[in-house]
């Protein structure tokens, strides 16, 4: 069996592991990153990544349809969806950023040891490789294992046609109905998707609204929206099992007291996803745990000393841009510096959907529920030329500050670019910035962003086209 000696080693190549090799390595460390599967992790082979890449295609088969609005004839059935040809697109986007996180790898010095990891001590991780055993001496270890997609125990969820997210992915096939069980991000993204190439989408969420950790407002235009092209919502019900039958798939459903069958041709289970930092071998190691997740300080430091975690293996948001964040400051932490706490971080959450959702720090609800006496800006899109100039005329954007100090407390938005414009708040309420300073801000016209400052103005009573 060979040994390799390293000073950090870094078990997980996701979001988090990769970073965090990268980091270590800048830093002057010998650095292993441990793999199982590909590089990138979740984030770039079965998540962000993928679903971005179809959501495009969408996006585009969606604005050939509505040509006519933009002055474009085009002939009857001119546009046609090629299944194939949408998941090669998808896989060459994925294949093309993987190898750029493989070079990035050799130009640091990073060895990547592939296999799967078994940790021995905090000092030892044996790895089983297609060449045989490998063991790797550490003096510090980065856990970075990631997290999968969930599949809650409802019988017949093993059955032939329901798929997770990562299934979803790797088919080409758009069914003629599909029933997505879960109303989170992950569903609505697929429900975007299917319903603009044509599939017949019903979203069943056991809560009383779809994205239940945003803003009513956002949850509401969004389901607004949404049964405006089709899709179907079934809220406050619990799935109680999927049958296979004749042609398709049953789903059973309780609401109201009263069960209820959804018949499809497949079901999407997108109800989250569960934690796979906790392995047995990191158990024996004697990390800390709170329901599945490793516990960290704000260093990203465990319970066990030169142990440090990061990404999804620690629970929170499951959120890719979180992971990198967490991942360097392990990594810094490891490598000797005093890197600033990740618990001060103030990180925005973006939905993929047309039009996108996006917020960051408090929404109105948590604002107030952690007692400030708020002040509130809101600025539609149909009021925005350029939003008009680009055929939209949905959404709104929304900002929360605290009415004594006139500090932004979060914000989000509604509409075309969200996950772009959101950066610009992001940076005003990590640096606790006045609503003023974002009123008086000169964007630049006609844009979208226009509407920050005019939300911002709103909340001061000064609005100029509201």
């Amino acid at each position: 069996m060979s040994e390799l000696a390293v000073d950090i080693c870094v078990l997980g190549a996701g979001p988090a592991g990769y970073v965090a090799a990268i980091r270590a390595a800048q830093l002057g460390a010998g650095v292993a990153l441990i793999e199982k599967g590909e590089l990138g992790g979740t984030c770039l082979n079965r998540g962000c990544i993928p679903t971005k890449t179809l959501l495009k295609t969408a996006a585009v088969y969606e604005e050939i349809a509505h040509a006519g609005h933009f002055g474009i004839r085009l002939c009857k059935d001119a546009a046609s969806v090629d299944s194939a040809a949408v998941l090669e697109r998808k896989d060459t986007v994925v294949r093309f950023l993987r190898s750029g996180i493989e070079q990035l790898m050799k130009k640091n010095g990073v060895t990547v040891c592939r296999g799967v990891g078994r940790i021995q001590s905090s000092r030892c991780v044996q790895v089983e490789t297609a060449k045989g055993g490998l063991t790797v001496r550490c003096d510090k270890l980065i856990l970075a294992a990631g997290s999968a997609p969930l599949v809650p125990p409802i019988p017949g969820a093993d059955a032939d046609g329901v798929l997770t997210s990562d299934d979803a992915l790797q088919t080409a096939e758009v069914p003629g109905s599909i029933v997505i069980v879960g109303g989170g991000v992950i569903g609505l993204e697929f429900a975007s998707y299917y319903s603009v190439l044509g599939s017949v989408v019903t979203v069943v969420e056991m809560k009383d609204r779809i994205l239940p950790g945003e803003d009513t407002e956002i949850s509401q235009a969004l389901t607004r929206l949404m049964k405006k092209r089709g899709v179907k919502f079934k809220l406050g019900v619990k799935v109680l099992r999927i049958d296979r039958e004749k042609g398709g798939l049953n789903t059973q459903i309780e609401e109201k007291g009263a069960c209820a069958s959804l018949s499809s041709d497949r079901v999407l289970i997108a109800v989250g996803r569960k934690l796979c930092g906790l392995t047995p071998d990191a158990v024996n190691l004697g990390l800390k745990e709170n329901r599945g997740a490793i516990v960290v300080d704000e260093h990203m430091r465990t319970s066990v000393g030169g142990v440090y975690a990061a990404g999804d293996a620690t629970g929170g948001r499951l959120l890719a841009h979180l992971a990198f964040a967490q991942g360097r400051i392990a990594a810094e932490n490891a490598a000797g510096l005093n890197t600033t706490s990740a618990a001060s971080l103030v990180v925005p959450a973006c939905v993929y959907t047309e039009p996108e959702a996006a917020s960051v720090g408090l929404n109105e609800e948590t604002a107030k529920q952690a007692g400030f006496d708020c002040m509130v800006g809101r600025f539609d899109f149909r009021a925005n030329g350029r939003s008009l100039s680009l055929g939209n005329r949905d959404g709104f954007v929304k900002v929360i500050a605290d009415k004594s100090s006139g500090v932004l407390l979060g914000a989000c938005i509604f509409g075309p670019d969200a996950s772009e414009m959101i950066s610009e708040l992001t940076l005003a309420v990590t640096l606790k910035a006045n609503i003023t300073v974002l009123a008086d801000m000169i964007h630049p016209h006609p844009s979208l962003a226009e509407a920050v400052s005019e939300a911002c103005a709103d909340a001061l009573g000064r609005a100029i086209h509201k």
